[in-house]
């Protein structure tokens, strides 16, 4: 617990020394700028992925000539296939009717023709269908006469996967570059302020106060330093986020299927608490060289 002493001396110190500390807020803001960057690009990408995964949907697209009877006879026998709760067929006028909805006024996609979009049937598949139950449902279904293709959006899921991946494997490399990067701010700052105050800091010692009760002030205001760099960080990013969320295509949108979402709030402040953390951290370590323990 911080004793009311501690944290009046601590904020003394950075009213008194408020330049340097801003200085040293925005340097940190910046590093924490690229963490929460990855981190936002990770959550819309996890979120775009669980989309896909759970769509709940396949498309069964059928050969060109296929009849009504064919069609008829694999609609009932896909309805029997165990996790296929539905089947819907969409002609080829439909396909090209219900594109034309969704994409209005793209000039350069008004031209296709409705031999552009193949017939199909729109299967609705149980969200906890397993994987292998729905490839081994696909294999068997491309083998029917009427038959020319299926997709699962599997592939579809297994490259956002991947993103995911690289995403998560980015944003640990950036969280080490910022751990580097609070060390060395903070380190620096508090060393700076130390220099300018130790005429305090020898009144005290020679008062009789113990290492512990020198050293705390400057602990509370690196700590505060590295809360206020995340702070400001995740400031910056809502409102790039706004403007770039305004400027989006809903069409974008609407074909990934997901909406574009802000940090989770248990995400900003764990950014929070690890700048603060990292902060505090590196008070001590530079100061420890400083102070004798």
């Amino acid at each position: 617990m911080l004793s009311v002493t501690t944290t009046r001396r601590a904020k003394r110190g950075m009213v008194r020394e408020w330049r340097l500390h801003a200085l040293s807020v925005f340097s940190l803001a910046v590093a924490f700028v690229c963490l929460g960057a990855a981190l936002l690009v990770v959550t819309n990408l996890s979120a775009a992925q669980d989309r896909w995964a759970h769509a709940g949907r396949a498309s069964v697209y059928l050969k060109e000539g296929a009849s009504q009877d064919d069609v008829d006879a694999l609609r009932a026998a896909l309805t029997r296939v165990p996790g296929v709760t539905g089947a819907r067929y969409v002609s080829s006028g439909d396909a090209r009717a219900e594109f034309g909805r969704e994409f209005a006024g793209h000039d350069a996609l008004a031209g296709l023709g409705a031999d552009a979009f193949p017939a199909s049937l729109e299967l609705d598949v149980a969200p906890d269908m397993p994987d292998a139950d729905l490839t081994d449902a696909v294999a068997k279904m491309k083998l029917l006469p009427a038959v020319d293709d299926v997709e699962t959006y599997q592939s579809w899921t297994e490259r956002l996967a991947r993103l995911v991946r690289g995403g998560v494997a980015a944003s640990a490399l950036l969280a080490v570059v910022v751990l580097a990067a609070v060390l060395a701010v903070v380190g620096s700052t508090m060393r700076l302020v130390l220099q300018r105050r130790r005429m305090e800091v020898e009144v005290l010692k020679l008062v009789g106060a113990t290492d512990a009760f020198v050293r705390k002030p400057f602990v509370v205001e690196g700590g505060v330093q590295g809360a206020l760099g995340a702070v400001g960080a995740i400031a910056l990013l809502a409102v790039l986020f706004l403007m770039v969320r305004g400027r989006l295509d809903s069409e974008l949108a609407a074909l990934v299927g997901v909406e574009p979402s802000f940090l989770p709030w248990q995400v900003a402040c764990g950014m929070v608490v690890l700048g603060g953390v990292l902060g505090a951290a590196a008070s001590l370590a530079s100061l420890r060289r400083l102070v004798a323990v």
